[in-house]
């Protein structure tokens, strides 16, 4: 089975796709094979898909045998309304089988698949089925990335203590925007290193965040839900 790395977070807009677009870039530069896909976008419109083609174009640009992809090929699930799946769906059941085929399509061009969620581990993906479940299920590690606002002690630990509950491997990040560092540095980061929790900062430790990933996978037997 081919190395997977879950790229998920604390909640929406804290920064999955910019920083899977680091790590793509810097796995390649590395002389890795590594591919991306986005099990499930919301808040596509007129045929644009936010996330998804930011994602298709870099891997076009780090590696030829992308070219032919489509954006289908990078998201296959992608709903208008910009909710959680669940609700963009109307309900429908997530089709477990659509998503594993375009993982084995993906993986045929690469040994390493970064995965980028959508929202944080608890959005529902349909009635039975949380983001978290697809983790499990696919075998992979993961990298939570968290936000540096005042809240960030709480968003982090309670999605850290879900992942520890589903036994899934994981670092977690801070993706701290200008405007949050400051007041980060001061708050809420002396808590983690008292705690002695092993954290990072994405732009400071992006190098040091892809090599752990990389020791963080295990192969385990394959999990049904």
């Amino acid at each position: 089975m081919k190395k997977r790395i879950f790229i998920t977070a604390t909640n929406t807009d804290i920064g999955k796709t910019y920083t899977l677009l680091k790590l793509l870039e810097l796995y390649a530069a590395k002389g890795i094979k590594v591919g991306a896909i986005k099990f499930v976008e919301t808040g596509v419109v007129d045929g644009v898909y936010p996330d998804g083609e930011r994602i298709l174009q870099k891997l076009r640009e780090l590696n030829p045998l992308f070219e032919s992809f489509t954006i289908e090929d990078i998201v296959p699930v992608a709903y208008e309304l910009p909710a959680a799946p669940y609700v963009a769906s109307g309900g429908e059941a997530v089709d477990f089988e659509k998503l594993s085929r375009a993982l084995e399509k993906m993986e045929t061009h690469c040994d390493l698949v970064l995965i980028e969620g959508a929202g944080g581990l608890y959005v529902p993906l349909d009635y039975t089925f949380m983001m978290i479940d697809l983790i499990s299920f696919f075998c992979a590690s993961a990298l939570l990335v968290t936000h540096c606002n005042l809240g960030c002690i709480n968003d982090t630990l309670l999605s850290i203590d879900a992942l520890e509950q589903r036994r899934i491997p994981y670092l977690f990040a801070f993706n701290c925007k200008s405007e949050q560092k400051e007041h980060f540095e001061d708050h809420s980061k002396p808590y983690f290193e008292k705690k002695k929790m092993e954290s990072f900062v994405v732009d400071e430790d992006i190098e040091t965040i892809a090599q752990k990933l990389l020791l963080t996978f295990e192969a385990p037997t394959i999990k049904s839900l």
